[in-house]
C-alpha cells in the first residue's frame, strides 16, 4: 500500500499517482481527497455516500472528525472521477429515492472549522467580524470561544492584540504553536514541527515522537527555529504546556487512565498505554468527543515542571458544598490550576457563612421539613391578605432571603430533620403583621367562659372542639383571617353533637332538636330554651337540696 499526502517527499508522491505497467489499481480515498488531482487509469469509482468531516466543537475547544451522508454536490463530484479521462462507471451506494434528502452542499468549513487563527488576524486587523463582509458569517460561539483561548495565550487583551500577540501572528502556525514557539525559543521549533504535521498513526507519547521524526519533520524544524529568538529551557511537556494550557490533564483516582483537563473536559487513554499511569500529562490530540475525549497524543509533565511553567496561575481556594452522596456539608482547601485539584485538604476553619451557604443546597435536595406548630403557623399565614407567600414553592424559591440567617450550625441530613423551621418563618412577618395575624387568625380561640383552647390549623378548615354548654351566650360566629371557623360541639360525655359554621343559625334551628335528645340523656346538665342568653358553663346542675 502506497500513502500519498502533501508531507511526503515528492518522489513518493509521484509513485503514488503513476499508473501500474501491470495489474490494477485501487485507490481508497476520504473526501478530503475531493481535490483537482486526477490519477491516471480511474475508470470505476464506488462512493459509499458517506463524508468524512472535520467539526470544530467550541463547548470543548477541540475538533473531531464526524461521518456525515454525503451531499448531493460531492456525489457529482466523486461521480465525475471515473470520467476524467475517459468513459467510466460510478456505483453510488444508496438508493436513488434518497437522492432528494441529501443536503445540496457541504456545510462552509468557517462553519465548522476552528476559528483561532481568524480570530487572531480580525483582532491584528482591528477588526470586528461583522464589519467583515463574509460569504457565510463565523459562527458566534465558536469565534467568542477562540478569543476566549487567545486571551488565555496572552494574544489578546481586552479584545486588542497585545505585542505578544503580534509575534504569534507573525508565525505560519496555529496560534496555540506559535505562542509556544515564541514563548519557548528554537527549542520548541521541533515539537512544534511535529505536532503541525500529525497525519497517520504513531506514538501516542510525544516523546517517542521527537526521537522519530523523518526528514522532513526536521527539515521545518529548522526552517522555524529560525523564526524566533531567545532560548528557554523547557521539558517537552512544559513546551506542550504552553500550546494546550487548557489540556493539562490530572489522573483521576481509580484504576483507568481517566483524566480531568484543566479546561474542565474529560480524556481517557488505554490502561495499556505508555503514559497511563502518569499522574500528569498534557493531551496534545484528542478525538473532540464532548463528554469524554480519547487521548491520540500526550507529553508527560511533572509536577515540579507545572509549578515551574504555570506557578502564578495555581492558588488555594474553599471550597463548601452539600455532599448528596455524604448527605452533609464537606469543606475543603484545593490548590487549583484551572479544573485541576492538586491538592486536597479538610477545611477545619471554613467560614460559618459558607457552610450555611453550603447547606441551602442540601435543604433543596432534602425538601423543607415543617414541624405541626410551623405548619399551623403558615396555615394561620395563609388565611390573611398581604401577607407574605409561605407556600413550599414560594419559600424554596427564596431560600436565601429567610432561611440562610439561621442555618448556623446545621450540617448534616440529620440536623436538618430536627430542625424547627417555625423561628425563621416567623422572622418574615413584621411586628405589625404578627399583631394583626396574632388578632384575626389566633394560635387559640377564647371561649365565652374565658378559657384559652388551641385552633387546630391543620384540617381543610380551622377548627375548634368543646364543649356545647361552653358556648353559651355567643351571639356570632367567630372568625380567623377570611373564614369562620369550624366549630365541633360535644356532650357531656364528649361525643360530638354538631359541627358548624354557624352558631347564631345552630341557635335558631338545630339546637332545639339537640336539646330535646340530650336533655333525655344528659338530665343533670343545663340546656335552656334560649342559649344565646344563658350562661356559658362546664358544670353540671347543683343538685337540690331535701
Amino acid at each position: 500500500m502506497q500513502p500519498l499526502y502533501g508531507a511526503l517527499p515528492f518522489a513518493e508522491q509521484r509513485r503514488a499517482i503513476l499508473p501500474l505497467e501491470t495489474g490494477r489499481k485501487i485507490v481508497l480515498a476520504t473526501s478530503i481527497a475531493e481535490t483537482s488531482l486526477t490519477i491516471e487509469d480511474v475508470r470505476v469509482v464506488v462512493d459509499a455516500g458517506k463524508s468524512r468531516r472535520a467539526r470544530f466543537d467550541p463547548r470543548s475547544g477541540m475538533s473531531r472528525l464526524v461521518t456525515e451522508p454525503v451531499s448531493r454536490a460531492e456525489a457529482t463530484q466523486r461521480a465525475g472521477r471515473a470520467g476524467r479521462v475517459a468513459e467510466g462507471y460510478c456505483y453510488k451506494l444508496w438508493a436513488k429515492a434518497e437522492d432528494g434528502a441529501l443536503p445540496a452542499f457541504p456545510p462552509a468549513e468557517i462553519e465548522a472549522a476552528d476559528l483561532t487563527g481568524l480570530a487572531l488576524e480580525l483582532a491584528e486587523w482591528g477588526a470586528e467580524a461583522s464589519e467583515m463582509a463574509f460569504l457565510t458569517a463565523p459562527p458566534a460561539v465558536a469565534l467568542g470561544e477562540a478569543g476566549a483561548l487567545l486571551t488565555q495565550l496572552g494574544v489578546l487583551d481586552q479584545g486588542r492584540i497585545t505585542d505578544h500577540g503580534k509575534a504569534v501572528a507573525r508565525l505560519p502556525l496555529h496560534p496555540r504553536l506559535a505562542h509556544m514557539l515564541v514563548t519557548a525559543g528554537p527549542g520548541a521549533a521541533k515539537l512544534a514541527a511535529v505536532l503541525s504535521d500529525m497525519r497517520g498513526p504513531g506514538d501516542m507519547d510525544l516523546a517517542m515522537r521527537l526521537r522519530n521524526v523523518p526528514a522532513t519533520i526536521s527539515k521545518e524544524a529548522a526552517r522555524l527555529a529560525k523564526l524566533v529568538a531567545g532560548k528557554v529551557d523547557l521539558s517537552p511537556g512544559q513546551q506542550a504546556a504552553l500550546a494546550y494550557p487548557d489540556r493539562i490533564g490530572l489522573r483521576r483516582p481509580g484504576d483507568d487512565a481517566r483524566y480531568v483537563l484543566s479546561g474542565g473536559k474529560g480524556a481517557v487513554m488505554p490502561n495499556d498505554a505508555p503514559l497511563a499511569a502518569q499522574r500528569l500529562i498534557v493531551a496534545c490530540d484528542l478525538d473532540g468527543d464532548g463528554r469524554e475525549a480519547k487521548v491520540r497524543l500526550a507529553a508527560a509533565l511533572s509536577d515540579s515542571e507545572l509549578r515551574e511553567l504555570y506557578g502564578d496561575h495555581i492558588e488555594w481556594s474553599g471550597l463548601c458544598e452539600w455532599s448528596k452522596r455524604d448527605r452533609k456539608v464537606i469543606a475543603r482547601q484545593q490548590e487549583k490550576l484551572g479544573a485541576l485539584v492538586l491538592q486536597d485538604r479538610v477545611w477545619k476553619d471554613a467560614p460559618a457563612d459558607a457552610l450555611s451557604a453550603a447547606m441551602l443546597e442540601g435543604v433543596r435536595q432534602l425538601a423543607l421539613r415543617l414541624t405541626p406548630a410551623a405548619e399551623w403557623f403558615r396555615a394561620r399565614v395563609a388565611l390573611m391578605d398581604g401577607f407574605p407567600d409561605l407556600s413550599d414553592d414560594a419559600l424554596m424559591a427564596r431560600l436565601e432571603d429567610w432561611l440562610l440567617p439561621y442555618l448556623d450550625g446545621v450540617r448534616t441530613a440529620q440536623q436538618w430533620k430536627g430542625f424547627d423551621l417555625l423561628p425563621a418563618l416567623r422572622a418574615q412577618l413584621s411586628w405589625e403583621q404578627m399583631q394583626r395575624l396574632d388578632a384575626e387568625a389566633p394560635a387559640h380561640f377564647t371561649t365565652p367562659l374565658g378559657r384559652s383552647i388551641p385552633i387546630d390549623y391543620g384540617q381543610p378548615a380551622p377548627e375548634i372542639t368543646l364543649r356545647l354548654q361552653e358556648m353559651f351566650g355567643q351571639t356570632t360566629h367567630p372568625m380567623v383571617g377570611r373564614v369562620p371557623l369550624r366549630v365541633t360541639l360535644l356532650s357531656p360525655g364528649h361525643k360530638p353533637v354538631q359541627t358548624t359554621q354557624d352558631i347564631p343559625g345552630f341557635w335558631a334551628t338545630s339546637y332545639s332538636d339537640v336539646r330535646r335528645d340530650m336533655r333525655g340523656r344528659y338530665p343533670k346538665h343545663p340546656w335552656p330554651e334560649n342559649p344565646t342568653e344563658a350562661d356559658p358553663t362546664l358544670r353540671a346542675k347543683p343538685r337540690r337540696r331535701t
